[in-house]
Formats: C-alpha cells, structure tokens, sequence
C-alpha cells in the first residue's frame, strides 16, 4: 500500500540525551511521523472513523517527547512507533525520525538524529 499520512516538523523542547548539559538546559527535538495505510474507504466516505485522526497521533508523540527524559534518540523513536502501532490497527509501518537540531557536539550540521521503520504485524 503506497498511502501515506504524515506529520512533519513536530517540534517539542525537552531534556533528552546522553550529556549532562542535554538533561539540564534541554534541547528542541524535530519529529518526522509517516504511517503507511489503506485510505481508499475514507477516500470514499469522508469519515474520520475510516483513517487515522493525526492529531490524535500528534498528542501521542508529544506526550511521549515532552514527557520523562531519556538517554537515546532510538529510545524515543521506538516508544512513538509502538504506541501508533498498538493504538491504530489500520496502519501497516511508523516510520518515525527524530532530529536534534542544535546538539551539545562541536561541528558545522543542520541536525542529527535518528530515522527507524516498524511494520504494525
């Protein structure tokens, strides 16, 4: 199935990473969402109950970044795909790509982060 629902450039303040500084002063975090699912029925009905509501989707993923800090981007990224894929049964993959746009790590980048795909079995 090629049909995409996506959430970009989700950006939340919080006190995630690995160094010292990361968990004091915290940091803003970029999150990419994209779910892989069959829309054609919504496409033809126009019903909400037939797709996935993104702002549902949204208020999980901030409640997951803005929520207990932890050490690792792969962390955070794994707890976002499993909660959409426990929570929407319709969605096949989570892609989820976590970015830290300003990291405590001397050199010249736009970002570092992570990027993982989970199939919904």
């Amino acid at each position: 199935m090629n049909d995409t629902i996506f959430l970009n450039g989700m950006d939340f303040y919080g006190y995630h990473g690995v160094l010292p500084a990361e968990n004091e002063i915290g940091q803003i975090f970029s999150v990419d969402v994209a779910m892989k699912l069959d829309l054609s029925t919504a496409g033809e009905t126009d019903d909400v109950n037939d797709t996935v509501n993104y702002g549902e989707v949204y208020e999980h993923v901030k409640e997951i970044m803005e929520g207990k800090p932890v050490q690792l981007l792969e962390h955070l990224a794994e707890r976002i795909a499993k909660r959409i894929n426990s929570h929407y049964n319709r969605v096949m993959e989570t892609k989820v790509s976590i970015t830290k746009t300003n990291p405590p790590i001397p050199g010249h980048y736009k970002g570092v982060g992570v990027e993982i795909v989970r199939v919904n079995h």
